[in-house]
């Protein structure tokens, strides 16, 4: 488990280089699923973190789950999120303001199983850790043109 850990911890790493590089052109998918940068900011740190994350369009913004492979531990990026909700997702060329908001209850459970359905590999992570799983919307934030300011719609 260790190795495969490595193994993928490396192949993510290209990844973000790779679509960092060409502009977000290519690694636009993995496994199907379209694919995001979310860069959040560091609790303890206080500097920017980049990760790259598969996830599902939603009209408030985008679905993300933070799975980290089945371990038993969260991802650095959600403890990162809850610290500050606050954070921005580039998809290709475009970068959004976003804020996390943790989805709870059937709200959850229905995009849960979306995931599983694009990609069974989710239901294998379930199936390995004693955690539940969070599932979170990434929501758009609407910047005004005049003031610059972000709203948000949730």
């Amino acid at each position: 488990m260790r190795f495969e850990r490595a193994v993928m911890g490396l192949m993510w790493r290209l990844h973000r280089l790779w679509y960092g590089v060409s502009g977000g052109r290519v690694g636009t998918k993995v496994a199907g699923l379209p694919v995001l940068r979310l860069t959040t900011t560091g609790r303890s740190s206080g500097k920017a973190r980049d990760v790259m994350l598969t996830y599902l369009d939603d009209p408030r913004g985008f679905i993300v789950i933070a799975s980290n492979a089945g371990d038993d531990r969260d991802p650095a990026w959600w403890r990162n999120l809850q610290a500050e909700p606050a954070a921005s997702v580039r998809i290709g060329r475009k970068t959004y303001a976003i804020r996390m908001c943790q989805l709870e209850g059937d709200e959850r459970e229905h995009a849960w199983q979306r995931f599983v359905a694009a990609f069974d590999g989710y239901a294998k992570y379930a199936a390995n850790t004693t955690r539940t799983i969070p599932v979170a919307l990434l929501d758009k934030g609407h910047v005004d043109e005049y003031t610059g300011r972000i709203t948000w719609e949730s």
